[in-house]
């Protein structure tokens, strides 16, 4: 096959919307174990509700 270009040695992958907020719940977990004084927000309920929306996201985008 004349012309043909080879596979590209590196493949970029961008990262799902769905590995994007269990990334963003899990650094809120992470923040929320720290002693960091935080003014009526909970990052531990923040970030509960990031991995629960992570988990649904199939669901929702259906």
């Amino acid at each position: 096959m004349k012309g043909s270009r080879p596979p590209p040695l590196i493949e970029e992958n961008t990262m799902s919307a769905q590995a994007f907020l269990y990334v963003i719940a899990v650094i809120l977990i992470v923040l929320a174990a720290l002693p960091l004084p935080t003014r009526g927000v909970s990052l531990a309920l923040l970030g509960a509700a990031c991995a629960l929306l992570a988990y649904a996201w199939p669901v929702i985008t259906a």
